[in-house]
């Protein structure tokens, strides 16, 4: 039976004259889950035959309650109290640490973890969708949460059995959180440049351990009081090592050494010089890390020497996939919020009426248009990220071919709706006029906080040179046309989703010929193009699972029609647009002249 109704919990943040309604899309992520995710086809293997309707269900709903009745409350108060750095320890704000202790008491960061490691086994796609519910809540505080997934997947992937069992437990139950160290002040998106060190100890009780020296910037949550310990994965380079990527190893370091009985008991040598003060997302602190000043710091080498960017790059994945989540995140609650201020704020007649008396702006047209399309967009980003993560729970099952296709899809997730993120809380603004650009409606915290996720984690610039230099030339390009040819397979009754699906194809011929520089310069319009023509691939798909079951008579009639409103909306008002970047795509590096020297 279709699981979608309206109902859904709606909660309501008070903070001085600030007043925020919270409403868990719990039917819209149901929908999702099972048209684009198809955690039915899941669920039918041995791996996820936990992954039950009933307990799907049941997930949904409960991470919804916990994040709008525990998380949502200390949206405003980490934005305007902030985290404290003092004498190299950093306080979070009031009631943040009683929140994310109720956060690992539910089991929520278990959901996904190894069962040998005290995890619930469940598919990576539920993972993403309690990020998606706690972020939405409260974007800042959900950083704590986002990384570790990554340092989980990399000890898997390269971690020593001895490793899993050390760390993994309290990693996986949230007990301890995971940070990932690589950029350093003369080392940001140019990883190889990177000057921490390890040199290895072969004597004394520590000998095998490596003792780390160096300085790391912007570590989100390297430091806090949330969790006893923090298990920070760092890059850093052996004596002797070469320049570059190939000579970088990746380590293991705790904030605290263990004791015998394997806890947290004695100081590793992890500073926190300062934290950052920032544009937005106020509730994570934003770590400056040093490494081995004042005493031994002492690393495990995860995977082989000069192997680190291999065991990097799995929690990279993860983690780019979870910041693309974050689109999600900041899109569900400005639309929430511009939606509801819109349908009760009144303001002139409508143009052109009979009636002169004023109306609320939600039935004005271009204030309508903006609006439909904050939440065509959003729906558009939940469906990309939920298949993404899906592809890659397909893999994990033995589907190589959804394994590379998650590889595709990756740079999509993180620049696209990340992108969007911008786009929807950008407009949310717009929607409020004057009171949007005041920080008591919350309107500007939304935007403030969207803005980081474009930049970390890699920035969407380099998502679009990986696609078009590494990605596109994977199997010569034909995993990038199998993408392609899915979309124009579903295009067949959306004429501007297929004249997009055949401008992508174009463009991506030309790309796999062209030189270098040509492609980079015409990488973002083509990464664009081809993530908002499988966005309107997974909308077509939603479209046409909604007039199903309108047609006999399941599910809620009012959800399912919104649903053919935003899909049609989509295809006719965004997809159009995103055919139009195609010359500039084909224009080449000739296009980008020079920029002229300011005197």
């Amino acid at each position: 039976m279709p699981r979608y109704s309206a109902s859904a919990t709606r909660f309501t943040s008070k903070v001085g004259t600030l007043t925020m309604t919270y409403t868990p899309p719990t039917t819209e992520q149901l929908f999702v889950l099972d048209h684009i995710a198809r955690i039915d086809a899941m669920a039918a293997h041995d791996k996820f035959a936990a992954a039950t309707p009933d307990m799907v269900e049941a997930i949904v709903n409960g991470i919804g309650e916990f994040a709008a009745e525990v998380y949502a409350p200390l949206n405003r108060v980490g934005d305007v109290q902030n985290p404290k750095w003092e004498d190299g320890k950093v306080t979070m704000p009031p009631g943040f640490k009683e929140a994310y202790q109720a956060f690992v008491d539910a089991g929520w960061g278990s959901i996904d973890g190894p069962e040998e490691y005290g995890g619930q086994g469940l598919p990576f796609t539920l993972a993403t969708v309690i990020i998606e519910a706690l972020g939405t809540a409260d974007m800042g505080f959900t950083l704590c949460n986002i990384l570790t997934p990554g340092a989980i997947h990399a000890l898997m992937a390269y971690g020593t059995e001895e490793q899993r069992q050390t760390w993994l437990p309290n990693l996986v139950s949230g007990a301890w959180n995971g940070t990932m160290n690589l950029t350093e002040p003369a080392a940001g998106s140019d990883v190889g440049a990177l000057r921490s060190t390890a040199e290895k100890v072969t004597e004394g009780e520590h000998a095998g351990l490596y003792r780390i020296k160096g300085q790391k910037i912007f570590i989100t949550f390297g430091e806090h009081d949330l969790t006893d310990n923090i298990v920070h994965l760092v890059l850093a380079r052996t004596p002797g090592a070469p320049e570059g990527t190939r000579g970088i190893s990746l380590f293991l370091v705790p904030k605290y050494r263990l004791d015998a009985d394997g806890k947290p008991a004695h100081s590793n040598g992890v500073g926190c010089a300062s934290i950052e003060h920032k544009l937005g997302i106020h509730g994570s602190p934003t770590a400056v890390m040093i490494y081995g000043e004042d005493e031994d710091c002492l690393g495990e080498i995860v995977g082989a020497e000069m192997g680190g960017m291999r065991a990097m790059f799995v929690m990279m994945n993860a983690a780019r996939l979870l910041v693309g989540c974050q689109g999600v995140q900041i899109a569900e609650r400005a639309t929430q919020q511009a939606q509801r201020f819109a349908a009760e704020r009144v303001q002139s007649a409508l143009v052109g009426g009979i009636d002169r008396s004023p109306v609320t702006i939600d039935q004005h047209p271009d204030v309508r248009r903006m609006l439909w399309r904050m939440r065509a967009q959003t729906e558009a980003a939940r469906a990309l990220t939920y298949y993404a993560a899906a592809q890659t729970d397909f893999g994990k099952l033995g589907d190589e071919a959804a394994a590379m296709r998650a590889e595709i899809l990756i740079p999509l997730v993180k620049a696209h709706a990340t992108d969007i993120g911008c786009e929807v809380a950008s407009i949310g603004i717009q929607v409020h006029g004057g009171m949007g650009f005041i920080e008591e409606t919350g309107a500007a915290q939304h935007y403030r906080d969207a803005r980081i996720a474009p930049i970390y984690e890699g920035t969407n610039g380099i998502q679009a040179a990986d696609l078009v230099g590494r990605k596109l030339g994977m199997a010569g390009g034909d995993l990038v046309r199998g993408l392609i040819d899915d979309i124009a397979h579903g295009a067949a009754d959306f004429p501007e989703l297929q004249q997009l699906a055949d401008a992508c194809r174009a463009v991506t011929d030309w790309m796999v010929g062209a030189n270098t520089g040509d492609r980079l310069a015409g990488s973002y319009p083509y990464l664009t193009m081809l993530a908002t023509a499988t966005c309107g691939w997974l909308m077509a798909l939603q479209h046409q699972a909604a007039k199903v079951l309108l047609d006999e008579g399941s599910g809620d009639r009012a959800f399912l029609e919104a649903k053919i409103a935003s899909t049609r909306f989509y295809l006719g008002q965004i997809v159009p647009t995103a055919t139009g970047l195609a010359p500039s795509a084909l224009a080449g590096d000739a296009a980008l002249a020079p920029l002229p020297k300011l005197a």
